[in-house]
């Protein structure tokens, strides 16, 4: 949990709570406002994660000039170069993963497993994109002049501003920085207030692997403060924004006022479709996990269950009585399964959908309460929460919750299960359990979504493929493998005429 302090940046309490800066033009410095904020561990506020800057307009200003300058030097490096720094950081960020996850924990809440999954997901990210040093192919094609040549080339943009979530905060930190610096940019990058010291870890560990300075820098602090002056400050000519839908529609105007680039990676409220002929037991497993790991806190969290009524009695039952069992505590603890919300506020929200959920007729079937008896009551905790049957059009299933929370929907067959599932605002992740290969593949073509899962949650995207949305998920662009590269370079193309003749092209020349 983040909060808002006044504190000068100097060592608090027993003197071993660390100071963090802000990294600019290759040097840890203290913000412009001096002033500062803490970062505590949602699970047990008493622990006091570090203290990070918060920064001002002038701190934005002098990140993006220390970026400006280092791009006129970085993009003349040869691609695979900038890659090897990459690879090198992989090597290191994979001796440091088990600090790193820890850290992760204690900033963000979620159980060490999934830190340590979150962690290698950087780890995968910057294999791939180092590989991506020596690829970035363009395409040769032929002229429809003799003696000529034509191809188109990948430029890199310039400066790229980052505004990223608590929720993975290394591994999509690495989804944005690793393969812009790869194609030849400079960053600027704004952590989440909740969650800085993971980003801090990930860009330390570039600035040891050999990324010369002013490349990546980080300011950290809150909303409007940092956000406002990246968007809009001239030299900033691409923005890749990770949150909600009302940030990016905010984000998204303000870039279209400039020409900038303008990544959006926004909200998802994703569907599970479980027909009668499903392995419920492989179901339930989804379900469980991609309903309740990382708290619910997952863009691709599966927040909807669409369950034919030939089998809705027997896996409702049985999901409840599983979601029930969940443990539920501090995520360094390795036999934990469901960590807290990442703060008061979340936790606030998730429990006020519970009430909506509630006034609205939705059968309240297990959870919907704090816990905040003995160590709990020092952390944001929550119990699972499952709603059953709930009707496809109440706020709880149509709108994001980010939390706990399973809205379990009954439907008479794949069509309706379908429809449903695409009645929404979003279009990020789905899910269908079958064992009927041409229903897997009507719902692989029918279903309104960036990603779709085939007896699997829906969650579990992989680096190497994109990774996005459609409608109000965000605007079309795609973040990890091919689509990451796309965002961060631009098309040049290219003639060369070797005719030593003027030949004009787009006329008639025929003869």
């Amino acid at each position: 949990m983040a909060t808002d302090t006044l504190a000068s940046p100097a060592v608090t309490g027993s003197g071993t709570t660390k100071i963090y800066k802000n990294f600019i033009d290759g040097e840890w410095v203290e913000s412009s406002t001096g002033e500062t904020f803490e970062n505590r561990n949602p699970a047990d506020t008493r622990d006091l994660v570090g203290i990070f800057q918060k920064s001002g307009k002038a701190d934005v200003d002098t990140a993006i000039e220390a970026a400006q300058r280092a791009y006129v030097k970085w993009r003349m490096v040869p691609a695979p170069k900038r890659a090897e720094i990459v690879f090198r950081a992989a090597e290191m960020l994979l001796e440091r993963k088990e600090q790193y996850a820890r850290d992760m924990t204690r900033e963000m809440g979620k159980v060490i497993k999934e830190t340590r999954g979150d962690t290698q997901e950087a780890i995968d990210t910057a294999y791939y994109m180092a590989g991506e040093g020596r690829r970035m192919f363009g395409p040769t094609t032929p002229s429809e002049l003799p003696n000529k040549f034509a191809m188109a080339v990948r430029n890199p943009l310039g400066v790229c501003a980052m505004i990223t979530p608590w929720n993975f905060p290394m591994a999509i930190p690495s989804w944005k920085l690793l393969p812009a610096i790869v194609c030849g940019n400079t960053c600027v990058i704004k952590p989440a207030q909740d969650t800085p010291l993971s980003t801090y870890n990930l860009v330390q560990t570039l600035s040891d692997a050999g990324v010369p300075h002013g490349v990546i820098n980080i300011v950290s602090g809150f909303g409007s403060k940092i956000g406002a002056p990246l968007m809009d400050h001239p030299l900033v000519r691409a923005i890749s924004l990770t949150g909600s839908t009302e940030v990016g529609r905010i984000v998204g105007t303000a870039a279209a006022k400039n020409f900038k680039h303008c990544s959006l990676e926004l909200g998802g409220k994703n569907p599970m479709i479980v027909l009668d002929d499903a392995n419920l037991d492989l179901a339930l497993d989804g379900g469980l996990w991609g309903g309740f790991g990382t708290t619910g806190q997952r863009c691709t969290a599966t927040s909807r269950i669409i369950v034919q009524k030939g089998v809705y009695s027997e896996f409702v039952d049985r999901y409840v009585e599983r979601a029930k069992k969940l443990k539920v505590g501090n995520g360094l603890d390795e036999s934990v399964e469901m960590g807290p919300a990442v703060n008061e506020a979340q936790m606030k929200t998730d429990l006020d959908y519970v009430e909506i959920g509630k006034s609205e007729g939705a059968k309240l079937l297990c959870g919907g309460n704090r816990l905040d008896q003995g160590d709990y009551k020092y952390g944001w905790f929550l119990e699972p929460t499952v709603f059953g049957d709930v009707d496809p059009k109440m706020r709880i299933a149509q709108e994001e919750i980010f939390g706990p929370v399973v809205s379990i929907i009954p439907c008479d067959d794949l069509d309706q299960a379908i429809e449903i599932a695409n009645d929404i605002d979003y279009g990020l992740s789905s899910a269908l359990y079958t064992k009927d290969v041409n229903k897997a593949f009507r719902a692989m073509r029918d279903l309104y979504a960036g990603i779709t899962y085939i007896n699997a949650p829906t969650i579990g995207a992989e680096v190497h493929l994109p990774f996005g949305g459609v409608k109000a998920t965000g605007n079309g662009h795609r973040e990890g493998g091919i689509g990451a590269i796309d965002f961060y370079t631009e098309w040049k193309s290219i003639y060369v005429d070797y005719s030593d003749t003027l030949q004009r092209a787009q006329i008639d020349n025929a003869d």
